[in-house]
């Protein structure tokens, strides 16, 4: 079966230099090292489990001034691996404002990226804030898709303040008012959205523009109201993601495959929501 995996982060030493004073406390968080592999160590995992990865670039200059990892670099290593990374999310600062516009069309029209990562907790912004509008129109313009973070994040986890980031940044209904505000911009929630879930499942359900993929979550610890959600009403909504290498593939792909859904889930759960909605 083919497994496109929308969320996988380079893993490289760019990667963990973007993270900054983040890195300590991710790795407290996922109880085990936080360290870089080179891109060959990348590529060879990816090819091990029959992963065709989207990697996604992080830029957090404007709140810890960390050089990025940019959408250059990313796009390059996707360039590289092209057998096992078939795609790129590209990521933009929104308060670097009409540099964040130009860099969106240099991400799309000369890297051939499929569309923008952003992480708002880290990002340390709403996506419904009225000021960063103008990006929005501009991304819809482009007609590429969004993938957003919902929920808590291991980013800053346990630091004292959380380094000034604030979860409800990442709340689903700042997705829904995005959503209501620009319909023709396709919206891809990434991660499950604890606390949030079922606020998440209902912005799922209700805006046809918003699509949902399941990373950085052992599957075996998902609410069961939203694994008999994604049975029957999201089954059409619902894409694979892991947040790699946050959850070890071995791991991972046992437990999704040992919730009890059915092949013709696990098809359009690993690669055919995926294909039809993003053109993957």
């Amino acid at each position: 079966m083919r497994i496109i995996d929308l969320h996988c982060y380079p893993n490289t030493q760019p990667w963990i230099d973007c993270q900054g004073p983040y890195v300590a406390a991710l790795a407290s968080y996922w109880k085990r090292d936080w360290s870089a592999k080179t891109e060959e160590a990348v590529a060879a995992e990816f090819r091990e489990h029959g992963i065709e990865a989207c990697l996604v670039a992080l830029d957090l200059r404007t709140t810890i001034n960390t050089p990025p990892c940019s959408n250059d670099y990313v796009a390059g290593m996707r360039d590289r691996h092209r057998d096992c990374m078939i795609g790129a999310w590209g990521a933009v600062e929104p308060g670097l404002g009409q540099a964040a516009i130009d860099e969106l069309r240099h991400a799309v029209n000369d890297l051939g990226m499929i569309g923008f990562h952003f992480h708002p907790i880290m990002q340390h912004f709403s996506v419904d804030d009225p000021r960063y509008y103008p990006m929005w129109e501009e991304i819809a313009g482009l007609r590429v898709p969004v993938m957003i973070d919902v929920g808590m994040t291991g980013m800053g986890a346990g630091m004292p303040g959380g380094m000034g980031a604030k979860t409800r940044h990442a709340h689903p209904s700042s997705i829904d008012a995005l959503a209501a505000d620009f319909p023709d911009l396709t919206i891809v929630m990434a991660h499950p959205g604890y606390p949030w879930i079922d606020e998440t499942t209902v912005v799922a359900l209700h805006k046809g523009n918003v699509f949902w993929e399941m990373s950085g979550w052992g599957p075996k610890y998902l609410p069961q109201q939203i694994v008999r959600d994604m049975r029957g009403r999201l089954r059409d909504k619902m894409m694979f993601g892991s947040d790699y290498p946050s959850i070890p593939y071995a791991r991972l792909l046992d437990e999704w495959k040992s919730l009890g859904f059915t092949d013709a889930f696990l098809d359009q759960f690993f690669h055919g929501n995926a294909e039809r909605v993003l053109g993957l």
